[in-house]
């Protein structure tokens, strides 16, 4: 069945623009694309829009100044921006302009699409969208590390350091269930969007590296390596505040020691 939400697209780039739409279309939206601000905006003053999708280039303002005007006239209407940077700043700016979510590249479609369900449907019931919590900073803390999602920083006394998108979506979901076992295939849907054998392998690459990101204060306790063994172990009766352990093959936990 044909979706009745009217969706307005924004991009300079032809195709990531085609690309979008051609996927939103398959689903059922029905959308209007638009190469320049200027065109969407003359169109968005004749007609009403249920969701509007603008591609923010990070070598110019012109979409921050499409998202102003459009907040002059219409203080309804869901704005999603993509955006090449990741900054904190920009993210902030947006939503203080009226955006009412964030998405950074890369992205995946499908990401798009369920952030644009969830949108509508708080539209549908007459939920508020809380714009304010949208761009509040993530943190979690971790022992003596505070983990900074909206920055995708590991922070601690001795170091900080800034994780890749991947490796803070990973801990996040981890910080999100922590003391809790969270299943290898659970995991892998949830930041990687499949169950796969060689999706498997990265998610083992990507926990060896948080798992090393997170021993700073372990490093005196850590017993000399053995060949052939590969799990961690300390010395005498030494507990770590915070460690990713592979539970029974099954899945993964962050114990935290409270």
């Amino acid at each position: 069945m044909e979706k009745t939400e009217k969706i307005i697209l924004v991009d300079d780039s032809e195709n990531l623009r085609h690309v979008i739409k051609d996927f939103l279309e398959i689903k059922g939206y029905r959308v209007w694309d638009f190469k320049d601000s200027d065109a969407a905006a003359k169109v968005m003053n004749t007609k009403p829009f249920d969701l509007c999708i603008i591609d923010l280039s990070i070598r110019s303002n012109e979409n921050f100044t499409l998202l102003q005007n459009i907040r002059k006239y219409d203080k309804q209407t869901p704005i999603i921006i993509l955006s090449d940077s990741d900054s904190k700043e920009d993210r902030i700016k947006g939503f203080k302009l009226g955006c009412d979510d964030f998405l950074t590249k890369p992205f995946s479609i499908e990401e798009l699409e369920l952030r644009m369900q969830a949108i509508l449907h708080r539209m549908a019931t007459g939920s508020p969208i809380q714009t304010s919590k949208l761009y509040e900073e993530r943190m979690y803390k971790l022992g003596n590390f505070i983990f900074n999602f909206s920055d995708m920083q590991l922070i601690h006394p001795k170091i900080t350091r800034t994780l890749t998108r991947k490796e803070a979506e990973l801990l996040r979901l981890l910080c999100e269930h922590k003391n809790k076992l969270i299943p290898r295939e659970i995991i892998l849907k949830e930041v990687w969007g499949e169950d796969d054998h060689s999706v498997g392998r990265s998610m083992d690459v990507f926990l060896t590296k948080l798992r090393s990101y997170l021993q700073v204060d372990d490093k005196e306790h850590l017993a000399p390596k053995e060949k052939g063994k590969r799990k961690v172990t300390y010395v005498g009766n030494y507990e770590p505040l915070v460690e990713i352990c592979n539970i029974h093959g099954t899945g993964f936990m962050l114990k935290i020691k409270e």
